[in-house]
C-alpha cells in the first residue's frame, strides 16, 4: 500500500493547530507517535482521515514547512489583566472568517457591477466623537428612534427587529454557532463572541450563536459601532467587557449608549432600586436583557463591579438551562435566515438566475445546494421582504 511522505514539522503543526496532542489521537491513529518521529509513514487514506481529525486542509500536508495562517482582521482577546492579546486562532475560527470573507468579496464586486454606491456611514465616525453622538447616528441610519424598542413586548423581539434593521441598511448579519452547517463543529465562545469585516459596500457582522442569548444584543451593537468607525476585529467580550484597547472600549461605550441611553436610565434608576429585581425592571423599560441592564448600570457606576460579576455568573448559570434558539435544532430553513441572511440569499439567487453567478458558486457561497437551496430561496421569497 502506497505511503505518503509528510514533513514532520507539518504533522506536528497540524496537531498543535487543532488544539490536540498525540495521545488524544492514539485511538484513531495507533501509529501517530511513529509518524511524528519519522519512523513510519501514513497511507493516503490515513492522511485523509488525519486531515479530517485535525481540521487541516489536505493540501497543507504536501508543503515543506507549516503555513502561516492569519485572520483578516485583528484578534483582540480579553485576558486576566484586561489587556489585549494575540493567540493562534482555531481551525473553526479560521474557516468561519474565511467563509464570511468569500461572501463579502463576492457581494462587494456584485454591488459595484450593479452600480451601487458605497455605504456613507462606514468609517464615518472616529473615537474623538462622543459615544452619544455615534449612537445617535446609528439610530438615524437604522431609522430607529431613541425609544425604538418600546413597541416590542420582549427583548427577544427587539433583537429580531434590530437585526432586520441592520440588514435593511445594507449590512450582512450572520448568527451562527457552528462551522457552516456542521452541527458537530461548535464555535467556542471562550475563543470569540463575534467579529466584524468592514467594507464600504458589504460590511459583515458575525455573532457567535453559541453565546448566551442575553449577550447577543450587546455584541451586535458593539459590532455596529465597529462599522461606523471603519475598524474590523475579532473579539470575545468576556464578561461583556472588551480587550484593553481604545477602539474596543469606545465600541462598548457606543453599544451601551445605543441600547440604554444614559439620560433615560438615570431617570428610571431611582424607581429601579426600589424593585426586588432592579435589572429586570430596567430590562423591561429598554427591551434589553437583564444582563445588558446590569452591564449598563456598572458602566455608569450605579453598581459596583463585584455586584455585576456576581449577577453575571448567576445569570449565565440560569440562562444556560434554557435551550439555544436557532442553533442546530428546529427548522433547518429558519436556521438559514440566521446562518446566511435573507438579503444575501436573495441577492445570490437573483444573480444565479440572471447568469451572473453559476449555481455551483451560489451553493459554495451559501453552504447549501441543489433542492435544499431551491426550497430555502422559495421559503424566503414567499415571506415578507426586508
Amino acid at each position: 500500500m502506497a505511503r505518503v511522505s509528510v514533513e514532520l514539522p507539518v504533522l506536528r503543526w497540524a496537531i498543535e493547530r487543532a488544539g490536540l496532542t498525540p495521545p488524544m489521537l492514539e485511538g484513531r491513529f495507533p501509529k501517530i507517535h511513529q509518524w511524528i518521529d519519522g519512523e513510519h509513514l501514513p497511507t493516503l487514506k490515513q492522511l485523509e482521515q488525519f486531515s479530517n481529525a485535525t481540521r487541516t486542509p489536505m493540501g497543507f500536508f504536501f508543503l515543506d514547512t507549516p503555513p502561516e495562517e492569519r485572520l483578516p482582521v485583528p484578534f483582540l482577546r480579553t485576558i486576566d489583566d484586561g489587556q489585549e492579546a494575540l493567540s493562534r486562532p482555531s481551525p473553526d475560527l479560521l474557516e468561519t472568517t474565511h467563509a464570511m470573507q468569500r461572501r463579502q468579496f463576492w457581494l462587494r464586486e456584485y454591488l459595484i457591477d450593479m452600480g451601487h454606491e458605497p455605504l456613507p456611514f462606514v468609517g464615518s465616525a472616529n473615537t474623538d466623537s462622543p459615544p452619544t453622538e455615534i449612537a445617535s447616528r446609528i439610530r438615524h441610519t437604522l431609522n430607529l428612534g431613541e425609544d425604538w424598542a418600546d413597541e416590542f413586548s420582549t427583548w427577544e423581539e427587539a433583537l429580531d427587529a434590530f437585526r432586520a434593521a441592520i440588514e435593511k441598511a445594507g449590512i450582512l448579519v450572520v448568527f451562527n454557532g457552528v462551522v457552516g452547517n456542521n452541527n458537530s463543529r461548535a464555535l467556542n465562545t471562550d475563543e470569540f463572541r463575534g467579529f466584524v469585516l468592514v467594507d464600504q459596500y458589504a460590511p459583515l457582522l458575525f455573532v457567535n450563536n453559541k453565546d448566551v442569548k442575553a449577550a447577543k444584543m450587546f455584541t451586535l451593537a458593539h459590532e455596529l459601532a465597529h462599522v461606523f468607525l471603519g475598524r474590523g476585529a475579532v473579539f470575545d467580550l468576556r464578561d461583556m467587557a472588551p480587550a484593553g484597547n481604545h477602539i474596543e472600549l469606545f465600541c462598548n461605550q457606543v453599544a451601551a449608549e445605543y441600547l440604554v441611553p444614559e439620560r433615560r436610565l438615570r431617570e428610571h434608576w431611582p424607581t429601579a432600586i426600589q424593585q426586588a429585581e432592579p435589572f429586570a425592571f430596567i430590562a423591561r423599560c429598554f427591551k434589553v436583557s437583564d444582563l445588558v441592564a446590569a452591564r449598563r448600570a456598572l458602566d455608569l457606576e450605579l453598581i459596583r463591579r463585584s455586584d455585576f460579576i456576581q449577577f453575571y455568573n448567576w445569570y449565565l448559570t440560569d440562562d444556560r438551562r434554557k435551550p439555544q434558539k436557532n442553533d442546530g435544532g428546529g427548522n433547518f430553513y429558519s436556521n438559514q435566515n440566521f446562518r446566511i441572511g435573507k438579503r444575501f440569499a436573495l441577492i445570490v439567487a437573483q444573480a444565479a438566475r440572471e447568469g451572473k453567478l453559476s449555481y455551483y458558486e451560489a451553493y459554495q457561497l451559501t453552504g447549501i445546494s441543489g433542492v435544499t437551496f431551491d426550497r430555502y430561496i422559495a421559503s424566503i421569497e414567499a415571506g415578507p421582504r426586508l
